[in-house]
């Protein structure tokens, strides 16, 4: 039992280490497995920011840049000191050049001439009531603003104010892209990176997006709260809708969620771009690495999963296997060649003995009613040992999934496993036919044996101590009877 014990715990230990260098394994994946998402988001996001950075900000920073210049201010400056000898075709070359060099189209609109000249080489009158977003920006804090303008070939404005050295607004000066060109330079991003990109006001009003049909046309605009799958993201975070989806209502904040476009799981990512006051919504869609990586991680766990399943079933046998050879070397008593009930303590201890199994005793009832002394010691003993002798050599016979094994000089325990009552009921009058035929040569020996038997059945719950506890009842009324008494299911 000792080196059962040791192999047991050597076996519990070594699958403890294996468990977890496995979990630890698979905390290592999952950290691998995380890192190489996130860098893979981090891959497909960057040519997205760049890309606004590119179409948005840059020409805001050149604008911005630009609006300082000392050429520049000379010219919005002398328009509004001198107004009858204002140099237009200075003005049309400044921005001529401005556009070969920047690639991209300039204006200036004069406050004091009332008059936008383009880079194009046309001019506007601003008359208002026909030019709205002059009159409309020019009274607004804001110092730089994003617009869409120019319907009849529309085109996405950035408009500076300038002021002279009073600080007195003296016009605008500004960069003119075609909404012709965004829409190209975001289709052929989309068509690599499968990126969307919508650009709102606080609002929620589509000043420019990688879709055309959202884009404003005639001066009507799209609205980001009329679109279904934004009002159906504002009902699953749980935001009251009537509120969230008013005209007047600013727009929520959906960063990070999760939203369903026509059959495609799409993240959204939402940023603040403070120097216009919109709101970018990059709709990056769960592209087929990040579902390979994950499809990965998944088929990597249940792997590790079974691993483990499978070493618990192949320790959990070899315990078994073990369990039955070296109980078989356990404790024998030297006086009658029998195996100690160690086995059968840990067997029903366990829960490893097959269904349906008796627990049986054996008492030698003379070591309870006589002393035992020098003179009859031996005779005792020898008594004994042929009950042992018996046991082992006709328990088996009668049920091959026997175990037994001495309690002590005088008790005998036996498991009996995979009996219905009735094979219960022969093995016991086996058992009792081969105790009265030791009895009967006593006998003739003049020698009075007393045998008594008890059984109970096991039941899930029992332990060893409680099934012997449920066997003491028995017991005690057995030490004083005369005959051989058998007790099922007691």
């Amino acid at each position: 039992m000792n080196i059962f014990r040791t192999l047991h715990r050597s076996i519990l230990v070594l699958f403890a280490i294996v468990v977890v260098a496995i979990v630890t394994l698979i905390h290592f994946s999952m950290t691998k497995i995380v890192a190489e998402q996130s860098r893979a988001h981090q891959i497909s996001l960057s040519p997205a920011v760049k890309l606004v950075v590119r179409q948005v900000i840059e020409p805001l920073h050149i604008a911005e840049t630009l609006s300082k210049s000392k050429e520049l201010k000379e010219i919005m400056q002398f328009s509004a000191a001198n107004d009858a000898s204002i140099n237009e075709k200075q003005i049309f070359e400044t921005l001529k050049r401005l556009e070969q060099e920047f690639e991209m189209g300039f204006f200036v609109a004069l406050e004091k001439q009332r008059m936008q000249y383009n880079s194009d080489g046309s001019t506007i009158e601003l008359i208002e009531g026909e030019v709205n977003w002059y009159f409309k920006y020019r009274d607004m804090p804001e110092k730089s603003v994003g617009d869409i303008g120019k319907w009849e070939d529309t085109h996405f404005f950035i408009d500076i104010k300038i002021f002279d050295e009073n600080n007195q607004f003296v016009g605008f000066f500004g960069v003119a892209k075609s909404l012709s060109h965004f829409i190209e330079v975001f289709e052929t991003h989309k068509a690599t990176y499968g990126h969307d990109f919508i650009f709102v006001n606080p609002k929620g009003s589509v000043m420019l997006s990688s879709d055309p049909a959202l884009n404003a046309s005639k001066s009507n605009f799209n609205n980001l709260k009329d679109l279904s799958w934004y009002q159906k993201t504002i009902n699953q975070m749980g935001i009251d809708s009537d509120t969230a989806l008013a005209a007047d209502a600013s727009v929520q904040n959906i960063n990070n969620e999760l939203v369903n476009i026509n059959g495609q799981d799409i993240l959204i990512a939402q940023v603040n771009l403070d120097l216009f006051d919109w709101t970018m919504l990059l709709m990056s869609p769960l592209n087929e690495q990040q579902i390979h990586i994950s499809n990965g991680f998944m088929i990597s766990a249940i792997s590790v999963l079974v691993v483990i399943f499978l070493l618990f079933l192949i320790i959990y046998n070899l315990l078994y296997y073990f369990r039955k050879d070296l109980q078989n070397e356990g404790l024998v008593l030297p006086y009658c060649k029998m195996q100690s009930d160690e086995k059968i303590k840990y067997l029903v201890n366990s829960k490893a003995y097959e269904k349906d199994a008796y627990l049986v005793l054996i008492q030698l009832n003379d070591f309870y009613q006589r002393p035992i002394t020098t003179q009859n010691l031996d005779m005792l003993t020898g008594i004994g040992t042929r009950v042992s002798e018996f046991l082992l050599d006709s328990v088996y016979k009668f049920n091959t999934k026997s175990e037994f094994g001495k309690v002590n000089e005088s008790q005998w325990l036996v498991l009996l496993q995979k009996a219905d009552s009735e094979e219960g009921t022969r093995f016991m009058d086996n058992i009792r036919h081969g105790l009265a035929t030791i009895q009967t040569e006593c006998e003739q020996q003049q020698e009075v044996l007393k045998f008594s038997t008890c059984q109970v059945k096991l039941s899930e719950e029992d332990t060893f101590v409680s099934a012997i506890l449920r066997l003491k009842p028995a017991l005690d009324n057995l030490k004083t009877n005369d005959t051989l008494t058998q007790v099922v299911d007691f």
